[in-house]
């Protein structure tokens, strides 16, 4: 195995979940290179790959599909929060849910529509119509996040993100 391909790998099994713009920063190499190295470790199966949302990221052969899916959407902030929300206080509102993660109502129901469909959350509606948030497998989804290190551009971006969110959430003053 080339040298690349093993810091490569090494890199992925040392942070499962690694989405390719963040493999390419930390290992300094072209993005050219990088996709050619880890497409040929996925050929060979000593890496998986898996697009998810507009991001590719990179798993050891033994992470399952769901720990994968899982991994990928906490390492956004906002859906860390979310997790990280309903596993510290249990099922909650929406709105408090928002309000505690500072993030405008559309920005929450933008990741949790992704939260709901990998299995981690659901929606749960009372007599009233009233939605309550449920983390759907919580033990598990507690070790998933216990992996998840955020780097600093990852962070940046997320918080750009948001940052817009709320700007155009704003109302617009009549002048």
């Amino acid at each position: 195995m080339s040298t690349i391909r093993f810091q490569i790998r090494r890199r992925v099994e040392r942070d499962p979940g690694i989405h390719f713009n963040e493999l390419v920063r930390e290992l300094d190499l072209a993005a050219g290179q990088v996709q050619y190295h880890v497409r040929k470790l996925g050929r060979s199966g000593e890496l998986v790959a898996e697009r998810l949302y507009g991001r590719t990221h990179y798993y050891p052969v033994e992470f399952e599909e769901w720990d994968r899916k899982a991994l990928a959407l906490l390492r956004r902030e906002t859906c860390r929060g979310v997790v990280a929300h309903l596993s510290e206080r249990g099922p909650s509102r929406p709105d408090a849910v928002a309000s505690d993660l500072d993030v405008a109502r559309s920005t929450l129901e933008w990741h949790l529509s992704h939260l709901i469909e990998q299995g981690l959350v659901e929606k749960r509606y009372d007599d009233r119509g009233r939605v309550t948030l449920h983390l759907l497998e919580p033990e598990r989804t507690a070790r998933v996040l216990s992996r998840v290190t955020p780097t600093a551009p990852d962070r940046l971006v997320d918080r750009f993100v948001r940052l817009v969110d709320l700007l155009l959430e704003e109302p617009v003053a009549a002048e």
